[in-house]
């Protein structure tokens, strides 16, 4: 199968994806992925592990899985948004970027644990594993507008109205 090319070669087309990765919409995403893994690692390092000793065994071991996966979702988000942060600011290429971003490992990463166990679990981190899904959704989206990549298949939460908006006009502008 042939690759085609996503970026913008033609100086008289304007790419939607770029145009939106250096919009105020990204510097929020920016300001909220980086937000959330600061708010997330003194979570995690104060009192969740202190909430992490009260648990029963099968809600420990959940949670253990559920913050490892928080931690590497939250890794590979930051490295993705800090990545488009150098595009936007002139430090890389958009082709440079496209390269090292597949070291970034970017892919749809669910909650693993039990119904049963993971109800057990803190609400602080539940509510931390749910923000860091919606942050992941949304990256996701953003990295499939930009360089082509399969859009998620199956949303793990409901999109907001923009991200309706966009699949509606990926869809009216898709070729036929």
């Amino acid at each position: 199968m042939a690759s085609r090319s996503h970026f913008n070669t033609d100086p008289n087309t304007i790419s939607f994806g770029e145009r939106l990765a250096r919009s105020n919409a990204f510097g929020a995403l920016f300001q909220e992925g980086m937000g959330l893994v600061e708010e997330s690692a003194t979570y995690l390092d104060g009192p969740g592990r202190q909430e992490s000793k009260t648990l029963p065994r099968m809600a420990a071991l959940a949670y253990a899985t559920e913050s490892m996966r928080l931690t590497t979702r939250l890794m590979q988000l930051a490295s993705w948004l800090l990545l488009q942060r150098a595009v936007n600011e002139g430090e890389m290429s958009r082709a440079q970027a496209a390269t090292e971003k597949h070291k970034v490992k970017l892919s749809r990463q669910d909650s693993s644990a039990p119904p049963e166990a993971y109800d057990e679990l803190p609400e602080r981190l539940k509510e931390l594993v749910g923000r860091s899904l919606r942050l992941q959704d949304q990256v996701l989206r953003f990295d499939a507008l930009l360089y082509g990549a399969p859009p998620p298949s199956v949303p793990s939460i409901a999109p907001t109205a923009i991200e309706t908006q966009l699949q509606l006009l990926r869809r009216a502008f898709a070729p036929a």
